[in-house]
């Protein structure tokens, strides 16, 4: 919507500009009208509501993406600049391709606060913004909203809730495994995955567990060298079932690197980062 106190356009959301020399000698019209810039930020707040893109996270796209992170100087700590770097640069081509050469999704993992959910939302909003259609779900969020939808008296049918997110073009699943998994989280999470890999609907997917097959041995470590046991792994919170099937939808990237949130700004080491 245009701005009623543009000097440009006066609020009709169309301004005028003028033909160069050359052309304005071929017998085209002198000037003419191109959309207004004042409208330009109101369609990206629609197409990204639209998207539902949350507000903590509109801010985030490839530029502001750091994967030059200052830890203590360490092979160990350029190691993990190098996964970020790399990370960025999959997630980005991945976007920048789209649709043409994309037959599979993304499926981002790695430790909490190493920028999963800002890649992600970096791809989706620069895909919707070239017009494609796309939805961006929490994981938990998005089974609360099925399971109300059991109730009478509640606004919005299963089937309400479901068919944009079987349907949508592009689907971001915000931090799957997030909850504890139940049979009826199970089914309903690989009924929407299995819905939209036989439709060849792209999905990308973050996830903060890995897939190491003995979890009690699986270790990383902070920045400061304390290790870490990883509790879960990803099959454990989703099954093998719809592991096995994120094998064949998704190509996956796995980010190695500590809790920037933590490591970092708690350290009183603050740079300017994104949300993660």
């Amino acid at each position: 919507m245009a701005k009623v106190d543009c000097p440009q356009c006066n609020g009709t959301g169309w301004k005028l500009v003028a033909h160069n020399e050359r052309g304005s000698s071929s017998g085209r019209p002198p000037v003419f009208a191109v959309p207004c810039d004042c409208a330009a930020e109101d369609r990206v707040t629609y197409v990204l509501d639209r998207a539902r893109v949350p507000q903590r996270y509109r801010h985030c796209d490839f530029e502001n993406f750091d994967s030059d992170l200052q830890f203590e100087q360490s092979a160990e700590a350029a190691g993990w600049n190098r996964s970020l770097a790399q990370a960025k640069l999959v997630v980005e081509a991945f976007a920048r391709d789209y649709p043409v050469g994309i037959e599979h999704g993304l499926l981002v993992m790695g430790p909490c606060g190493v920028g999963k959910t800002h890649l992600a939302v970096a791809a989706l909003k620069e895909i919707v913004l070239r017009g494609h259609q796309g939805l961006f779900y929490d994981y938990r969020e998005l089974l609360k909203e099925i399971q109300a939808s059991y109730n009478p008296e509640h606004p919005a049918t299963e089937m309400g809730v479901l068919e944009p997110v079987l349907e949508v073009e592009i689907l971001l699943l915000d931090d799957v495994g997030a909850s504890k998994p139940s049979l009826w989280a199970l089914e309903t999470i690989g009924h929407i995955l299995n819905t939209r890999y036989n439709e060849k609907r792209v999905t990308l997917i973050t996830t903060n567990f890995l897939d190491t097959e003995t979890p009690a041995t699986a270790v990383s470590r902070t920045s400061s060298g304390r290790p870490v046991i990883v509790e879960d792994t990803l099959t454990d919170r989703i099954g093998k079932r719809i592991r096995s099937r994120l094998y064949e939808m998704c190509r996956t990237v796995e980010i190695v690197a500590p809790d920037y949130r933590k490591e970092i700004r708690q350290a009183g080491r603050f740079r300017a980062y994104p949300a993660l």
